[in-house]
């Protein structure tokens, strides 16, 4: 007969196989509020441009300052948290961005403007790591659909963008940003459920977050512990999610310029083409996550960057009629490989979630916040049809994928 505690291993591992959705949804929701309070920020570009007279090379600055505030300290948050784990630093996460949002609604200022989207960044940069620590810790075996679902609140808080810059700051103008510090009051909200959770479950844990054994290598091409194949395997990686990025900052902060100056259409009506860009791409973000539980997260990496890269290619040279359609459709393959490459991050790095997370969301993010200072410039110095001719080569980067290690599928 079974004694107690051998009944109890296996319940006990149960548990902690199965996937807690309720903290799932929930961190999900916060991590839509989030995105959607950096999302105002990028919706403000036309604004600004009006109110303050900004160049498009001082808006490629905004949008550098508050990619590259969320990504450089996002590793270095990601390192100390897997150390030392504290949920108490999510609400402060939000606290930081309800002040950027109160900054962006009264700033009169250039300089004033660009401190107010360092707390943004800042927020949103202590967010991150550790809401990746709790999707890790309530996946249960579903990593990758996990990860799907929390990566699908960020980018449909993304695809709020347009809708707020034609309901919200066109008609309310700079003062608009002030209702982003109801979205950091709801969140803080939301997190008095997700945090006594966290707390649990690393108590249970010693105070750390459990670590996975990584798979032994093998001679199939599996992913391997020689640190020097992990260096490698990691820097293509970041290359391939730095072509993503960078294209997608150059479709969400300067596409509406460019459909406004080539189609003759105003500001708000080039919203619709955004928003069917990100609101396909919150989908593709889900179905990405499903099937890289299927057929591997490297698979589903190259289905996504590699499909996107014809449609990239064609969309500037299509009439305002096909723009629609097309975008939406790349919006959906191109989103589909992000959530998936974050899982391979962390299985590269097992243990090491905050930091595995900090490389793709943050780092690899403040990569693609170099190229909106590159484009700002060179769309005021060669017009903006250049930019986009140029940024529509950049899903081709995606061939590097094909020198990735093969993933390890978990059921």
């Amino acid at each position: 007969m079974s004694s107690p505690s051998t009944v109890a291993k296996p319940a006990n591992d149960t548990v902690r196989a199965a996937t807690v959705y309720a903290i799932l949804f929930a961190i999900s929701s916060v991590h839509l509020l989030n995105d959607a309070m950096q999302t105002v920020v990028v919706a403000l570009f036309p604004i600004f441009e009006e109110s303050l007279k900004l160049s498009y090379g001082q808006i490629g600055w905004i949008a550098f300052t508050l990619n590259m505030t969320s990504s450089v300290m996002q590793p270095v948050v990601g390192m100390l948290s897997d150390k030392w784990p504290k949920p108490w630093m999510l609400p402060v996460g939000m606290l930081c961005s309800m002040a950027g949002m109160a900054g962006l609604a009264v700033a009169p200022n250039f300089a004033l403007l660009i401190l107010s989207v360092v707390f943004v960044g800042l927020g949103s940069a202590v967010f991150h790591p550790e809401g990746s620590r709790v999707v890790h810790l309530a996946a249960g075996n579903r990593r990758a659909f996990s990860q799907s679902i929390y990566q699908v609140g960020g980018n449909f808080g993304q695809s709020l963008g347009p809708i707020m810059t034609a309901m919200i700051f066109i008609p309310l103008g700079q003062r608009g940003a002030a209702w982003g510090m109801l979205l950091a009051a709801v969140a803080i909200a939301v997190l008095f459920k997700v945090v006594p959770w966290y707390a649990k479950r690393l108590a249970e844990h010693g105070g750390q977050v459990p670590k996975k054994k990584p798979a032994a290598a093998s001679g199939s091409g599996g992913l391997s512990a020689n640190n020097r194949i992990i260096a490698l395997a990691l820097s293509i990686l970041l290359l391939v999610v730095f072509a993503r990025s960078w294209y997608g900052a150059a479709i969400g902060s300067f596409y509406q310029f460019y459909a406004r100056d080539t189609y003759g259409i105003t500001i708000q009506s080039a919203q619709i083409i955004l928003f069917l860009f990100m609101i396909f791409g919150v989908a593709g973000t889900f179905f990405g996550g499903i099937m890289a539980d299927r057929i591997g997260r490297k698979k589903m990496m190259l289905i996504s960057i590699l499909g996107a890269a014809p449609f990239a290619l064609v969309l500037p040279h299509l009439p305002l009629f096909w723009a629609y359609p097309v975008i939406a459709v790349m919006g959906f393959i191109l989103q589909s490989g992000f959530s998936v490459s974050v899982v391979y991050a962390q299985e590269l790095l097992p243990g090491k979630v905050g930091m595995a997370s900090g490389l793709i969301t943050g780092l690899a993010f403040g990569m693609g916040a170099l190229g909106s200072v590159v484009l700002g410039n060179m769309a005021d110095a060669r017009g903006m049809e250049s930019v986009m001719l140029l940024v529509s080569f950049l899903p081709l980067i995606g061939l590097l994928a094909l020198w990735l290690p093969k993933d390890r599928r978990e059921s």
